[in-house]
């Protein structure tokens, strides 16, 4: 019987372990066991990880993009004219200089000469008389192109075959930079254009005032004996009617209220532009009629209006693509911007040297 005791004393031990040992739930057979490490997983479950939400992209809608698009076009349309204006208003400056830069140049020319150029030299009737310089070229020297003038022979005619590289020639200084930039091309009419040498000619921006005419009679050819001689301006032609050179002391209306040198150019029918070497007749050198039409900067347009003279004021009409107007040199040394609806009676008065006229420049 002793070993039936040992087991009793065994179960009786161990019950009395139970006892001592206070109940836990982490020491129940169900308990799952509690660790600061997840479960590794098991080579046939997948690993878990917490669910985060990727963050969704968000670009334009059309709507917006078309928003977008619209404000930057009124931008860009309330910006350009405040850039085109910004410059042409350099481009005028800059033309204005030019006109100035002239005007000294004649006077330069005057101080050492004791007379203003002529607008032009023709010995003969027009027009088919070949000419000689005239006074874009005289005053070569005073616009820092003594090298040019050089090249320029002066006891050929302007048409000879001598004179070319001077025809030819492109001159910052007779270019408004608000035209196009001055091409070579055949002048319409004289011994040179194309009716006679068919010669190629360098456009230009600028031609002389020669004086006011009532458009029966021009002071850039031999056709001025009808017009009074007080109405000559201060660059006309000479070489026919006993006209000569004119000096400071023979403007009698006043520098100040007298023009000089002007802006000319035209839209249309560009062969009557200006050439700037070309002393032929109005090619270099023009005058004023009491015209409107004259100042329309289109030369076919003028033609189409009509008036005294046909076609022949349009010849010689004023403009430039400055809006608004255009610019003059007058014989005091200054430039004045003059606008396209000027009276053109008042601008016709200020081309005259001793008319008498009572007007003055606007």
């Amino acid at each position: 019987m002793p070993k039936a005791k040992g087991v009793q004393k065994l179960h009786a031990g161990r019950a009395a372990s139970r006892q001592q040992v206070p109940h836990s739930p982490l020491l129940t057979p169900h308990a799952p066991l509690l660790t600061p490490y997840a479960p590794r997983p098991t080579p046939h479950a997948p690993r878990l990880t917490p669910h985060v939400p990727l963050p969704t992209p968000h670009g334009f809608t059309l709507i917006e993009l078309l928003v977008v698009i619209t404000i930057i076009g009124i931008l860009i349309a309330l910006l350009l004219p405040a850039v085109q204006a910004a410059r042409e208003a350099a481009r005028r400056t800059q033309c204005s200089n030019n006109l100035k830069q002239m005007a000294l140049a004649l006077h330069n020319y005057h101080a050492a000469v004791g007379s203003f150029p002529p607008g032009g030299i023709t010995e003969g009737p027009c027009c088919g008389t070949k000419s000689r310089v005239n006074w874009a070229i005289a005053i070569l020297p005073y616009v820092e192109q003594q090298a040019l003038f050089d090249r320029y022979d002066m006891k050929a005619y302007n048409e000879d075959p001598q004179n070319q590289f001077v025809r030819e020639a492109l001159l910052n200084v007779h270019w408004c930079p608000s035209e196009r930039q001055p091409v070579l091309s055949v002048p319409e009419s004289g011994p040179g254009g194309t009716w006679g040498a068919n010669l190629n000619y360098r456009r230009g921006s600028y031609r002389a005032v020669t004086g006011r005419t009532d458009a029966n009679g021009w002071w850039d050819t031999d056709q001025n004996a009808a017009q009074p001689k007080n109405w000559r301006g201060v660059l006309h032609s000479v070489g026919t009617n006993n006209l000569t050179t004119e000096r400071v002391d023979d403007i009698r209306d006043g520098t100040s209220n007298t023009l000089m040198v002007g802006e000319m150019t035209t839209a249309t029918h560009t062969n009557r532009a200006t050439y700037w070497a070309y002393t032929y007749a109005c090619y270099a050198a023009s005058g004023l009629v009491p015209q409107g039409r004259t100042l329309l900067v289109d030369y076919d347009k003028c033609v189409a209006v009509g008036g005294t003279g046909g076609d022949n004021p349009c010849k010689r009409g004023w403009g430039s693509f400055h809006p608004g107007g255009l610019q003059f040199a007058l014989c005091d040394g200054s430039v004045r911007f003059v606008s396209s609806t000027v009276d053109i009676n008042v601008l016709n008065d200020a081309a005259s040297i001793a008319g008498g006229e009572a007007t003055q420049m606007p």
